[in-house]
């Protein structure tokens, strides 16, 4: 659609608050590595990803009943629902708690950065997905990318690194599923609602992981315990209702890439709050990814302009 000269800066002046929403939203999931990384100091991988999802659940409850987005979901549903949040938030966060646990706040955001080609890959290997020449690229390259980054140095904890890069890629494949799952059942319900569920299905099946890591329970230090509400509020409320706010007004391929800021402002922050050292590698590595993540929406992007 072709917007008239005129009446652009006032479309701007509109769509500025969605766009700043999105932004806000990025900004915040792009410090979850760094804050689950400094949190460890009193809590334990899994112990921690248990306690950020209680804490979200509580929250979700609260704010469906001041929305009044309750909705009862049927129970040929429910399972549905309950294995993606086994996926989505127990499987995939005690992967990466584990994974960050092990390497860089930095390096940890660069994978993630891959997981949409990663995705992309899945649709293609089982659900015989038609794609284009430009997401085949867009794909290669990211596994490029991502060889890069995992490839690690022996020395000074390069090992540990190495087997956190390669449990952060196979959280991506978690993520996947995870989608996949969604998908079936993301027209159904409210996304508050259809969130909420998820969160307490997978806080559920957290607690006998947690309980494994109970010889390392110690009481909180006040920091980690403030790292632990920022990381249960903002990070798996806040940034989620900002985001879905964004996409009132943005279009699925503006939101697409701006997800790209989120490695660029993880890198960043990993930087300036935990003094990580960023490798020539480690920025080769994370443009490949993005080049490749923006090479595979290409195909989203066409598809758009030519409804």
């Amino acid at each position: 659609m072709t917007i008239p000269f005129a009446i652009l800066p006032i479309y701007k002046a509109a769509t500025r608050i969605y766009y700043g929403s999105t932004i806000l939203a990025l900004l915040i999931w792009s410090t979850s590595f760094i804050a689950t990384k400094a949190a460890y100091i009193s809590f334990p991988p899994l112990t921690l990803g248990l306690s950020r999802f209680i804490i979200a659940s509580i929250v979700l409850g609260i704010v469906l009943l001041i929305k009044k987005e309750y909705v009862k979901v049927k129970p040929k549903d429910l399972a549905t629902i309950s294995f993606s949040g086994v996926l989505g938030i127990t499987l995939y966060f005690s992967m990466e708690n584990i994974g960050v646990s092990l390497t860089t706040a930095s390096n940890a955001a660069l994978i993630v950065a891959s997981y949409p080609a990663i995705t992309s890959l899945l649709e293609l290997i089982l659900y015989k997905v038609r794609i284009s020449k430009y997401k085949i690229c867009g794909i290669a390259l990211a596994m490029i990318g991502v060889y890069f980054l995992t490839s690690v140095n022996e020395g000074s904890g390069g090992k540990n690194q190495l087997i956190g890069n390669l449990i952060l890629i196979g959280t991506g494949f978690a993520w996947a599923f995870y989608t996949f799952m969604t998908r079936k059942v993301v027209d159904k319900y409210p996304p508050v609602t259809l969130s909420f569920y998820q969160t307490v299905a997978g806080s559920i099946f957290f607690i006998p992981l947690a309980l494994l890591e109970k010889d390392s329970w110690q009481a909180p230090t006040t920091a980690s315990l403030t790292l632990l509400i920022y990381l249960g509020v903002f990070c798996s409320v806040i940034a989620f209702l900002l985001y879905n706010y964004g996409l009132i007004k943005l279009s699925p391929s503006s939101s697409v890439s701006l997800m790209n800021l989120v490695p660029i402002f993880g890198v960043l922050f990993s930087v300036l709050l935990l003094q990580e050292t960023i490798t020539w590698r480690q920025i080769i590595g994370g443009m490949v990814v993005i080049i490749g993540v923006l090479l595979s929406a290409h195909q989203i992007n066409s598809k758009q302009k030519e409804q």
